[in-house]
């Protein structure tokens, strides 16, 4: 129904934020990955939305990447995961290394999400073998440098003792373009040291 909207982001949250557009405030739910990559300062931030009617509410889904969209509707087509378990796995996975942890078989990769045991992650595998195959590998190879920066120092403060999850969300709301591997550690580290 609302496939995309543009706007100016008036809010961030832990795991959504407020987009303003014509005078309307949207809320919208997304993955801390998205989080992390948005800033007030977004004047004119595109967004992908998926829509959700359930008996208790409309809920506004949405994130800054087209593969993370397509993931994530693909994610809702497996029994026993909706958006909000989606939404956790898409904060701790991108979505070409969901594929890749799917065509492998890598139900320990799977299970680092939450909501996600390992019943949950063969169900993943079973059901989207055939659907995610070539859908996100030239994902890959085409990840923007600021996403391998970034992946290379969440991995390098995970392996310090941080959770995964803890890291995304001392980023959310921080531009990181322009910054180097080093300094987005060196910040990483001021802001999970507060």
């Amino acid at each position: 129904m609302i496939d995309y909207i543009i706007g100016k982001v008036t809010y961030l949250a832990n795991d959504f934020f407020y987009l303003e557009n014509n005078g309307m405030g949207y809320k919208i739910n997304t993955s801390t990955f998205t989080l992390s990559n948005l800033s007030k300062e977004d004047n004119k931030a595109y967004i992908f939305t998926n829509l959700i009617v359930r008996e208790d509410g409309l809920f506004l889904y949405g994130f800054n990447t087209e593969d993370e969209m397509n993931m994530f509707k693909l994610l809702l087509n497996v029994s026993k995961i909706g958006p909000k378990v989606a939404c956790g796995i898409l904060s701790h996975l991108r979505p070409y290394q969901i594929e890749n942890a799917i065509l492998s078989k890598d139900t320990l990769t799977l299970c680092q999400s939450p909501g996600v045991g390992k019943k949950t992650a063969e169900r993943m595998i079973l059901e989207l073998k055939d659907k995610v195959e070539g859908m996100f590998v030239a994902s890959d190879d085409l990840v923007p440098s600021l996403e391998n920066s970034y992946e290379e120092a969440l991995l390098a403060l995970v392996s310090l003792g941080y959770g995964r999850y803890e890291v995304d969300r001392a980023f959310i709301g921080v531009n990181l373009e322009d910054k180097s591997l080093e300094q987005i550690i060196k910040l990483g580290l001021m802001k999970l040291s507060k």
